[in-house]
């Protein structure tokens, strides 16, 4: 079977993704396919810079990277473009964020403002969509704001996904997750601060949600 694997919110802990990626490629049993970060590599944790620096090339001969943007990507940008959002940043977890980087916002290199800033909004196979936070199923997907796909939040008896596809995203944490529902999946399991990061597994060619679980432990955060 073809597979994609989902990575969520990383905030900065470039241990649990090099361990997920490890994962990733034992499962895989040498067949590459696909990989999905649904966004949100920055702040909080300490590797920042670390995982841009991972995520940036690639992630292996033979693999597909799909890296989609989340709210404190979108944050970090925001703020080393315009000091006048420097403190909302760094009260939101930018203060580990620029720690990364030695404390010195022009340390930042431009190819990894660059990489934050053009990552995509959203991702769609032919039974998945894609996002970091989620979508108005309402809306047609060509209109749908980025606000909503970075910073919605989903009520917690909804279900459903968009039309016939299955949403899958991240950004309201559930640590004991991931969260299944007939119509979506959320995959965030405050991972930087629990240390307990989920990567779902899909089949390509298989409607619904995840078909595994991987899940990747490692220290709760000491912050």
């Amino acid at each position: 079977m073809n597979l994609t694997y989902v990575i969520p919110d990383i905030h900065g802990r470039n241990d649990l993704l090099g361990d997920g990626l490890a994962e990733i490629a034992a499962h895989s049993r040498g067949v590459p396919g696909v990989i999905v970060t649904i966004g949100d590599y920055v702040d909080k944790g300490p590797g920042s810079k670390e995982v841009v620096e991972r995520l940036l090339p690639g992630v292996g001969e033979g693999w597909g990277l799909v890296a989609l943007k989340g709210n404190h990507d979108a944050m970090m940008v925001e703020a080393l473009r315009d000091p006048s959002k420097m403190a909302a940043w760094i009260a939101k977890g930018g203060d580990a964020a620029l720690a990364s980087y030695g404390g010195d916002p022009a340390a930042v290199p431009q190819t990894h403002i660059d990489w934050l800033d053009g990552l995509r909004l959203m991702h769609v196979d032919a039974h998945r969509l894609y996002v970091h936070a989620g979508v108005d199923p309402e809306i047609p997907l060509d209109r749908q704001s980025e606000t909503t796909l970075l910073w919605k939040r989903y009520p917690k008896e909804f279900s459903g996904g968009f039309g016939k596809l299955h949403v899958v995203h991240g950004h309201d944490n559930f640590p004991d997750g991931p969260l299944l529902y007939d119509g979506r999946t959320n995959l965030d399991t405050l991972a930087w601060r629990t240390g307990r990061l989920t990567i779902g597994v899909f089949d390509d060619d298989r409607a619904g949600g995840p078909v595994d679980i991987i899940v990747i432990k490692g220290s709760p955060a000491v912050r």
